[in-house]
């Protein structure tokens, strides 16, 4: 019984996170789907995870400046593909964030992180 109860919330907080970062028109399990507003609090956090989680890894000093543009995909949890501008020193430069994050467990990963050419 408990197991059936962990699976609905996590449906129902998978299709709330889907109608939260877009307004659900173009909404499907699997696709990307564009982020209409990239100065959402949540996507600006999922950038700043992104910028700072790379700068650990990579040893790298870069400071976030704004997102560009984005997309969501749904899957285990939701994936953002980011552009975004960031800073070394007094050069900013794009960049290309993939993050999965499942926020009922309160888990983020960066998966890939680019200089856009």
């Amino acid at each position: 019984m408990e197991l059936y109860n962990v699976a609905i919330f996590v449906l129902f907080l998978s299709v709330v996170s889907v109608f939260t970062v877009s307004d659900g028109k173009d909404a499907l399990v699997g696709g990307w789907t564009p982020i209409k507003n990239v100065k959402d609090p949540q996507v600006v956090e999922i950038a700043k995870f992104a910028v700072t989680e790379y700068g650990k890894q990579s040893g790298s000093k870069l400071s976030f400046v704004k997102v560009i543009k984005g997309e969501t995909q749904v899957v285990s949890g939701t994936n953002y593909r980011l552009v975004l501008a960031a800073k070394v020193v007094s050069a900013t430069k794009n960049y290309e964030a993939l993050v999965w994050e499942k926020p009922w467990l309160h888990l983020k990963n960066l998966t890939s992180f680019k200089p856009v050419a």
